[in-house]
């Protein structure tokens, strides 16, 4: 006897460990029908897939499940960040969001998120909407098809907003936080001043304060 797929939904984010670029979170309502769909396409944790098949693989997500995307720009993480002081609270103000912004137009009574702090961070950001929600959160928790969609949607929205964001300054801005992101910061700081670093990359980061 097969076991019963319980509809949820999945929240992931991305862009949490890179300097330059965006915050995204994104949840993702699964149900047993797109649930089936979803892994004949492939789809799995972000970080196992190509940008390419990533991106091919966000536009199908976004045809064939209630979704939301929370985007914060530089500028406002950094605003918020500076008000909240805590990491793990602001990524629970973000899947919160994502969560609310779901059921708005969808019913649904179980979220799971990747585990990154005290689920009650979650709990006590969601707005009326949400209060009913069983929420839990898990290690790996991309093992879980919602999730994993969360996390295609999440990566795709955050290397779109890279490839904007490398547009517009004219500067290639590499992932993560090797010395190759020192060396863009430097290249944005010749070109454009210091005062406007924080344009483009999380300032509450050791790295800012070394370059």
């Amino acid at each position: 006897m097969s076991e019963i797929f319980i509809p949820h939904i999945g929240t992931d984010e991305s862009g949490k460990g890179d300097f330059f670029g965006p915050l995204v979170i994104a949840g993702v309502l699964v149900d047993e029908k797109n649930a089936k769909i979803f892994h004949d396409l492939g789809i799995k944790d972000s970080k196992k897939l190509t940008d390419k098949k990533m991106l091919a693989l966000s536009i199908e997500i976004k045809k064939l499940a209630p979704h939301a995307i929370i985007p914060i720009s530089n500028s406002k993480y950094n605003e918020l960040y500076a008000n909240i002081k805590n990491l793990n609270k602001l990524l629970a103000w973000g899947h919160a969001r994502a969560i609310e912004n779901i059921l708005d137009s969808s019913t649904c009574e179980y979220a799971l998120s990747d585990k990154f702090g005290d689920e009650h961070l979650i709990k006590s950001a969601l707005m009326k909407n949400g209060r009913g929600i069983r929420l839990e959160q898990m290690c790996k928790a991309e093992s879980d098809i919602a999730v994993a969609a969360a996390s295609v949607l999440a990566r795709a929205t955050f290397v779109q907003r890279m490839q904007v964001m490398e547009n517009s300054y004219g500067i290639k801005f590499p992932k993560g936080c090797s010395g190759l992101v020192k060396i863009a910061a430097g290249e944005f700081i010749a070109k454009y001043g210091k005062d406007r670093l924080k344009e483009v990359c999380k300032t509450h980061f050791r790295t800012f304060k070394e370059v």
